[in-house]
């Protein structure tokens, strides 16, 4: 699937900033047989005094940009075109839990995607007792593990819903959960420390989503979404698996991934501090625009 991707995230200042340093993971990825980035562009408006480009430990591309001049208002956009390969299979041959403990006890790896990383808390997961007693009232010691993972993320979608105006960015997971009511960071943290707590290896994926308007209605411009949902490793044979708890599906050629992790701390969006005073307002613009195969 091929998708023309357009995002603008606006932030702008009531008293000046004098200078500011900002960490981007925004582009799509290039990720060899899921999904390719054929031509993307990131721009920064006004222009940074400093811009260096390079990979975090979890392989995904990071752009860190530096102010030192006074400034009252920050632009990102990027333009990007992305062919989307990967579809979730059906096909099931995931070792039931105990099976899977003894997988990951055999291995020996710590590259980037072992999933030695992933099983411990994390800066935005703890692994709390409420979650741990929620998943074993879902989970059974006899299911596989994608078995595991698709009915927790159901029973998720089930009990809990989605809120923009329940958290913020810092809500943390438990109380989010307490309140069943959230964002798709929240669904997705939630369901990661769940997964972790029943020992399976479970991270964050940060991205767009493609969004299809009601039947009748056009496709409102800028109305697509960054989107976050989760990736468990499910055995050997199978490896990582992607899954959506917010719209609880497996996820597929409409989420298009732009970092990995294991939570929200370490791929998030744009992260900064600046030497200024006073609040900020932003404004955020997506397109994931569909295209027709050349």
């Amino acid at each position: 699937m091929l998708y023309d991707i357009g995002l603008k995230i606006t932030y702008k200042y009531p008293r000046a900033a004098a200078a500011g340093r900002h960490c981007l993971r925004l582009l799509p990825a290039d990720l060899p047989g899921e999904q390719r980035l054929i031509a993307g562009n990131l721009s920064i408006t006004p222009r940074p005094e400093e811009r260096i480009e390079k990979k975090d430990f979890f392989e995904n591309a990071v752009t860190d940009v530096a102010y030192r001049k006074s400034h009252k208002e920050i632009a990102f956009a990027i333009q990007a075109r992305v062919e989307r390969t990967a579809e979730a299979l059906d096909l099931d041959i995931s070792p039931p839990l105990t099976g899977l403990r003894d997988e990951i006890t055999g291995l020996h790896s710590v590259s980037p995607a072992s999933p030695v990383h992933f099983l411990g808390p994390s800066p935005r997961v703890a692994l709390e007792p409420i979650f741990s007693d929620y998943a074993r009232k879902v989970v059974s010691a006899d299911m596989t593990a994608i078995s595991a993972v698709v009915a927790l993320g159901l029973a998720l979608h089930e009990d809990m819903r989605f809120d923009a105006d329940a958290t913020t960015v810092d809500t943390l997971p438990a109380d989010a959960f307490r309140k069943r009511h959230g964002v798709c960071q929240d669904f997705s943290h939630i369901m990661i420390a769940c997964l972790r707590c029943i020992g399976i290896p479970a991270g964050y994926v940060s991205g767009y989503l493609r969004t299809i308007p009601p039947k009748g209605k056009p496709r409102l411009e800028g109305a697509d979404a960054m989107h976050a949902w989760i990736r468990a490793w499910c055995g050997i044979e199978i490896g990582w698996i992607e899954y959506d708890p917010t719209n609880a599906v497996r996820a597929g050629l409409d989420h298009i991934v732009v970092a990995r992790a294991r939570d929200y701390s370490d791929i998030a969006p744009i992260k900064g501090v600046m030497r200024t005073s006073g609040g900020q307002t932003s404004e955020q613009l997506v397109d994931v625009i569909p295209l027709e195969k050349v």
